[in-house]
């Protein structure tokens, strides 16, 4: 006769089947919850050494620091950029400041949408105190925008600003203007033809943009001459313009650059950067030298937890087309891949 296991093991085994088949939903309910845990730490942190070094500083400081960030639950990574989430943010910080309180921006961006830009930079420019961009390494396109509205531009040794030339449907608006400029009409497909028609509005808009942004830092002439080289595509979208150049340009720059507002890179890592690629040890310090405190860094308002963001610049050689793919895809979906 065939003997039946007790009933005790038959429970057991099933058990240990509930156990093992819950076991990946507990894994990744345990992983949301440290995440959540780290996040909570890491902004109690921020919100700490803000708060010292603004009022060490006597200013409101307002961060916008744009790297490649865990997203959503999954922790996803996104590119952040400007968008209209920072505006809404830096719009109310700048609210909620004193008319006379100096602003002092640091700005880490590869640029973003041009609309949240400009509402930006307006806002700092009304503000009546004391207006100061810190750019402790780059900040490019949408980011220039921004910094042109300040009294005051401060780059560290080696950080840079970039053109602020408007990219239309991923290529540069003062490419295809010239290229539909140069190309008899008759052999220039619609889709250029539209394309250069709003490249060269947005290529005028944006000048004007700046000129209002420079008015009253510096001369008329110099803002109209700035204003016209930044934005008309004598460079490529990813040009690094330098403490020495921008100087040339006529900008009112500086390279005294605060060691707090260097050190407050340090609250903004990289979260997807496991390991650093780049590693380097420092001098001791000498007998009887005061030894930095590394533990002080930066101060001030910064956007909310998930606010996004995406590079406005470089555009992608990728992404430009032959007049047979806009063809393509101007074909309604049911006729593409047709001979």
């Amino acid at each position: 006769a065939l003997k039946l296991p007790p009933l005790s093991c038959v429970e057991g085994f099933r058990g240990m089947e509930a156990f093992f088949g819950a076991l990946p939903i507990l894994l990744i309910l345990l992983f949301i919850f440290a995440r959540n845990i780290a996040n909570q730490q890491r902004h109690a942190e921020l919100v700490k050494k803000f708060s010292k070094i603004q009022k060490k500083r006597k200013s409101r400081i307002i961060a916008i620091v744009h790297r490649q960030e865990p997203m959503g639950i999954l922790g996803i990574p996104m590119l952040r950029y400007i968008d209209l989430n920072d505006a809404e943010d830096v719009l109310e910080a700048i609210r909620k400041t004193p008319p006379n309180k100096p602003l002092e921006f640091i700005l880490h961006t590869p640029g973003g949408l041009v609309l949240p830009a400009v509402q930006i930079a307006r806002a700092i420019k009304a503000h009546q105190g004391k207006k100061t961009v810190f750019v402790p390494h780059y900040a490019m396109s949408g980011g220039t925008l921004i910094a042109l509205a300040a009294d005051e531009i401060v780059l560290s040794e080696h950080a840079v600003l970039g053109p602020i030339d408007p990219q239309i449907g991923g290529l540069p608006a003062a490419s295809v203007v010239r290229v539909a400029g140069e190309k008899p009409i008759q052999n220039t497909d619609d889709y250029t033809l539209v394309l250069a028609d709003v490249g060269s509005m947005a290529i005028t808009q944006l000048q004007k943009i700046a000129r209002e942004l420079l008015r009253g830092t510096v001369s008329e002439n110099a803002a109209i001459g700035i204003a016209e080289q930044l934005s008309s595509g004598r460079w490529t979208h990813d040009y690094p313009i330098a403490y020495g150049e921008a100087k040339e340009l006529g900008l009112n720059v500086s390279t005294d650059m605060p060691k707090d507002i260097m050190e407050m890179m340090a609250l903004f890592p990289d979260q997807l950067r496991r390991t650093k690629s780049v590693r380097y040890l420092e001098d001791e310090p000498t007998h009887g030298a005061a030894t930095p405190d590394h533990r002080v860094t930066l101060t001030g308002y910064q956007p909310q937890p998930g606010s996004r963001s995406f590079s406005y610049g470089p555009w992608n050689p990728k992404e430009l087309k032959s007049p047979k793919a806009h063809e393509e895809k101007r074909k309604p979906f049911w006729r593409r891949g047709e001979g």
